[in-house]
């Protein structure tokens, strides 16, 4: 029941059907003026989504106290008091993933240095002479300022040393390296000539980036185009030719090698960008497959149906969404404040998260203890292995829409 100016004519303005009360009784329309003020639309909003009437805060407060309690309550019939478990998750989720996304990004997760040697010992040398300088106008006469400058010289000759250490080194390897390479460089010349007919569009080592690490598919491709990797694969006969999927990896490796040569960092931020993304997909996926899961586990339970176990897990999916806002609530308060103890709240909130699934379970399902325990662990395995391979599909889908 909305809270806008009830009407004075007794006519529905949806049906035209005459009225006797608030409601139509014919297509339930509320008989209500037209006209609204912005309050009103965004307060309509808003109880529409989740009945802020007292529906959401007293279903999320029997969610949290009482674990099993609400599919319990559903199957059984009594739905009209508690919010509808499929709204809840809409909604849920998707302050969930609106808060995830804000939190977590890419560029944040590629901490990584992604420098050459010389820039990082420039780097070094310069944050050297930043602190040098810094120390020095601390420094009370010249024998001080002289002592200071002497320690910083010893650790910028070490540096420079360490620097040299490995120029050489990497010397060393990149002769070997290229010893090798030359070696072999005729018979791969030949090979490249019997495969594509056209070493035009062939990327040899020459040519190819050493740097890039890119190939998902242990195929290293040696051509630059699409079009000339498929042009090689209709010069081979037919029972030569590569299949479907090796011609998918095959195009898509040439397609990243040449859109991200150099950008090895760039290629990993948007890489795990996509992949976050999928993230809510990941889970809708796995929700149908964890209620199968349920009911084999239960299978000699005739009283619940498929729909049942469903059911138990959307409300089980709402709680986790609301505990993960709770535990990166206390993460972010731990990496704000610097306070190493709240990262023993954070294990805590983890045992009772797992604690709540076992009693969410028994409460529902009303078997014992000990079978109820067996069923959480067999459930978990199952939950383990499957999320294994949704995580597996879904990134390499990701890496097909990068």
């Amino acid at each position: 029941m909305s809270h806008s100016k009830e009407r004075h004519e007794k006519i529905c303005l949806n049906c035209e059907a005459e009225l006797s009360g608030r409601y139509c009784h014919v297509c339930g329309q509320e008989n209500i003026e037209p006209k609204e003020s912005v309050w009103g639309l965004v307060s309509h909003f808003f109880y529409d989504i989740t009945h802020f009437d007292g529906k959401f805060f007293s279903t999320t407060k029997y969610l949290i106290t009482r674990p099993g309690f609400l599919p319990a309550e559903y199957i059984r019939g009594r739905r009209a008091r508690y919010l509808h478990p499929i709204r809840m998750y809409v909604f849920s989720s998707a302050l969930f993933f609106l808060i995830f996304f804000m939190l977590v990004k890419p560029k944040e997760l590629i901490k990584g240095d992604w420098n050459t040697t010389r820039e990082k010992i420039k780097d070094s040398l310069s944050y050297i002479n930043y602190a040098q300088n810094a120390v020095l106008q601390t420094a009370r006469s010249k024998e001080d300022s002289l002592e200071i400058i002497n320690s910083f010289a010893l650790a910028k000759d070490k540096i420079k040393n360490s620097n040299q250490k490995q120029e050489k080194a990497k010397d060393s390897v990149t002769k070997e390296w290229r010893y090798k390479k030359d070696s072999t460089k005729a018979a791969r010349k030949k090979v490249n000539l019997i495969d594509s007919g056209d070493t035009t569009d062939v990327d040899t080592d020459d040519d190819r980036d050493e740097n890039i690490n890119i190939g998902f598919f242990d195929k290293r491709t040696k051509f630059k185009t699409v079009e000339a990797y498929d042009s090689a694969q209709k010069a081979l006969p037919a029972g030569e030719r590569d299949g479907w999927w090796e011609r998918k990896v095959q195009r898509r490796n040439i397609e990243l090698l040449n859109r991200y040569r150099g950008k090895d960092k760039e290629f990993i931020q948007d890489l795990i960008d996509k992949f976050i993304h999928m993230l809510p997909y990941l889970l809708f996926f796995s929700l149908p497959l964890y209620a199968l899961f349920m009911k084999l586990l239960y299978i000699r339970h005739k009283r619940f149906y498929y729909v049942d176990h469903g059911i138990f897990f959307i409300y089980l999916y709402i709680f986790t969404f609301i505990f993960f806002l709770v535990y990166f609530s206390v993460m972010e308060l731990r990496i704000y404040t610097h306070q190493s103890w709240i990262g023993w709240i954070e294990a805590l909130l983890f045992l009772a998260g797992a604690y709540y699934a076992y009693k969410a379970m028994r409460k529902f399902y009303l078997q014992s203890r000990a079978m109820t325990l067996l069923k959480f662990f067999l459930l978990n395995l199952l939950a383990f292995f499957t999320l294994m391979f949704l995580f597996v599909f879904f990134f390499t889908l990701t890496v097909f829409r990068v």
